[in-house]
């Protein structure tokens, strides 16, 4: 009779069900893990990236995890990028590079980057990137005066370039130089007409007095001996003359090993017979004002199941923001304490310089 008692009151108990842990809060745009995917996707994409200058980060504008298994994500990201004023060749530290203000004609990256992270560690599976000038009413607006970028193959671009480098190597006793690329350049019309150019070169096996007999024997150096720099160069032609020519050379740099020496960052090899001491080459030809920021890397070991493509359509900034604001419109319905001032929406994150 005790046994059947003591039965009766077991299943009479509440059986308590194991209940399932809640999937993690999805990411803000400014969370600590957001922004340290944000860096490494960065560092990836200025370490390969082959022309212009390297790029900071401005604002992220969106983040997406897709979990992939215990410990194992994928991570997309949409960044906002800045124009900087290093060198993609420079061996400065980004962190030391100063982002162009708006004023000097902001150029504007926009990228989307796929990163896996694997038991903590990110590594960036693909990404595709395009970069614009922001427009010239923008800047004229803010300041009237200031001369905007010029086209790269501006006539007037090309010649101070020609007649920069030929200035500098007809006085430095060091190493004969040979452009790479044209960076950046700028044209004032008033009151004086300066034409401001900046460009990449790279140190030849010659030195400035041998190239003065033999200028078509100058050659690049060997990637074991490669020394690039850069120059900027100032030429006012009216009221009066005058030129400011300064180039530093970075020293060799140990190259990256997963990068290929002939598409390494800013070297670009003239075709056979084309001179490139100075004046056009081939990545001066089209006409842009600005080296198209364009990245697209595939990672080979990525699986079927985390597929190198982009999520289509991929999660949009905006869509996301006005959902959070209707979230947190919903949230504010319940009753809060006076001076209750609702979370930021999770995304797009903060501005890190300027809005563009």
């Amino acid at each position: 009779m005790k046994a059947l008692v003591a039965l009766i009151l077991l299943v009479q108990l509440p059986i308590h069900k194991a209940v399932p842990a809640a999937p993690p809060a999805p990411l803000g745009c400014d969370d600590p893990e957001s922004e340290a995917a944000a860096e490494v996707a960065v560092n990836y994409i200025n370490g390969h990236s082959q022309h212009g200058y390297k790029f900071a980060l401005n604002r992220i504008e969106n983040i997406r995890v897709l979990p992939q298994g215990l410990n194992n994500d994928i991570i997309f990201l949409e960044l906002e990028l800045l124009e900087t004023t290093c060198s993609i060749l420079s061996p400065t530290p980004l962190a030391n590079c100063t982002v162009r203000s708006f004023i000097e004609h902001a150029v504007e990256g926009d990228c989307d980057v796929k990163l896996q992270r694997v038991g903590g560690i990110l590594s960036v599976l693909a990404s595709k990137c395009h970069s614009h000038a922001d427009s010239s009413e923008d800047v004229l607006q803010l300041c009237p005066d200031c001369p905007l970028l010029a086209s790269l193959n501006n006539t007037e671009v090309l010649t101070t370039v020609t007649t920069a480098l030929n200035d500098h190597n007809s006085k430095t006793a060091d190493a004969y130089l040979r452009l790479l690329e044209i960076g950046r350049a700028k044209i004032q019309y008033h009151p004086t007409h300066v034409v401001s150019v900046e460009f990449a070169v790279a140190a030849t096996n010659c030195s400035a007095e041998v190239a003065k007999v033999n200028v078509k024997a100058c050659q690049l150096l060997p990637e074991d001996q490669s020394n690039f720099g850069f120059c900027t160069a100032t030429m006012v032609t009216r009221p009066s003359q005058d030129l400011k020519v300064d180039c530093q050379l970075y020293g060799h740099q140990v190259p990256t090993p997963d990068i290929p020496f002939l598409s390494r960052p800013g070297v670009t090899y003239s075709q056979p017979g084309q001179d490139t001491s100075a004046g056009l080459v081939p990545s001066v030809v089209q006409d842009f004002t600005n080296h198209n920021l364009r990245v697209s890397h595939n990672n080979p070991v990525a699986s079927e199941s985390s597929s190198s493509e982009f999520p289509t359509p991929m999660l949009s900034a905006k869509p996301v923001a006005k959902r959070a604001v209707a979230e947190v419109a919903q949230h504010d319905k319940v009753p809060r304490p006076v001076g209750f001032v609702p979370p930021p929406p999770p995304c797009p994150g903060k501005i890190h310089h300027f809005k563009i």
